[in-house]
């Protein structure tokens, strides 16, 4: 009987000495794991960082630590900054603290939390940017060979423009995405890139004085006739871009501020000049206040057009030319509008549609001017 439970008892013993064998051995096995795919996770960020640097903007962290065991790999860089030696001048970014994380089982997709707030400058020169924000993340998919899909978010960003001791309100808004993926053919052969930009309350009173008042927007956006992915400043890839005839497909594009809404599609390319030409299609509902925002009825008050119609009028009888230009208001801009183009209906208000035409960087919406854009190079 004793002799029985004492077999009883060897028995139990290598049972959890076993247990324990295997316990450890899951545990070193891990360890090592979670020791590879670190090292395959650097390897990955200095790929990142070696693509980017050919291109002209070099990385740097005043301190840099790896944590995050056992089922994360983080990655911290401690006083991030950013060098765009592409710029003219070159560009310095500074931020207080980056944090890279990779799941142990997913190392190929970085997701990036950003801490501010981040300073951009001249090189050399003391910061004249200054942006904040409450949450901002990145998040990368694919190798540095071969990237497959990227994304930025952003809640309650504020980006200012630092003049002396003031500062000046450049952009602010609830959200911000931009999401952008290989939709076609491959990183080194014929990429087509979707890009999905979504702006919530976002306003840029710098930008335009119509864009003072916040704004909504979803555009989703094919670009198509890139040779390849290859790291290069954007101005050389816009040249190579036009080169080709490569263009922008706007698939999908709704836009609201206040009570006007617009969405529409088309295609844009660029000319020799580097500016954008092209057609969109587009439908606007309640388009007097986008008018009087784009100071549309002072524009065509002041216009060459205006001021021959103005002396033709006068010579038939003194004063009309005035009464002519005093009635280019919005309303009756808006009016002549909807006679140029065709009645329907949007998200059930009563709207217009009609060409948005870019020319040589000039914006017309129907026959209306309302501003330009910059040259892509």
């Amino acid at each position: 009987m004793a002799c029985s439970r004492s077999r009883s008892a060897r028995l139990r013993k290598r049972r959890y000495i076993g247990t324990l064998i295997l316990f450890l051995a899951l545990v070193g096995g891990w360890s090592y794991l979670w020791y590879y795919a670190t090292g395959k996770a650097e390897v990955a960020i200095d790929g990142w960082r070696a693509r980017e640097a050919k291109a002209g903007r070099i990385y740097t962290c005043g301190s840099q630590s790896i944590g995050g065991y056992p089922f994360r790999i983080e990655v911290t860089c401690d006083k991030a900054a950013a060098v765009f030696r592409s710029n003219q001048p070159p560009v310095e970014i500074k931020t207080s603290s980056i944090l890279v994380a990779a799941q142990l089982y997913q190392p190929t997709l970085l997701i990036s939390d950003f801490y501010g707030p981040l300073t951009i400058a001249d090189l050399g020169h003391a910061p004249n940017i200054i942006v904040n924000w409450k949450l901002a993340q990145s998040s990368v998919r694919g190798t540095p060979s071969a990237p497959e899909r990227i994304s930025l978010v952003f809640d309650q960003p504020v980006v200012e423009r630092i003049n002396g001791n003031n500062r000046q309100s450049v952009l602010k808004a609830q959200h911000i995405e931009v999401h952008g993926r290989l939709a076609g053919g491959s990183v080194t052969n014929k990429p087509i890139i979707e890009t999905v930009l979504r702006l919530r309350a976002a306003a840029a009173p710098e930008l335009h004085p119509a864009a003072a008042m916040p704004i909504d927007a979803d555009i989703t956006t094919l670009l198509r006739g890139l040779n390849d992915f290859s790291p290069k400043p954007w101005s050389a890839r816009f040249r190579e871009l036009q080169a080709v005839d490569g263009r922008v497909d706007i698939t999908q594009a709704r836009v609201q501020q206040g009570d006007t809404i617009a969405v529409g599609d088309g295609t844009l390319s660029l000319n020799t000049s580097g500016r954008l030409q092209g057609q969109l299609r587009v439908t606007v509902a309640n388009i007097e206040p986008f008018l009087a925002a784009v100071g549309t009825p002072q524009v065509v008050q002041n216009s060459p057009d205006m001021d021959r119609l103005s002396g033709a009028l006068d010579r038939l009888l003194p004063g009309l030319g005035n009464v002519a230009r005093q009635q280019a208001t919005s309303s009756n801009l808006s009016l002549g509008i909807n006679l140029l183009g065709e009645q329907t209906t949007l998200e059930g208000k009563r709207a217009v549609t009609l060409p948005l035409r870019f020319d040589d960087g000039s914006v017309f919406l129907g026959p209306i001017w309302i501003g330009n854009t910059p040259a892509m190079f």
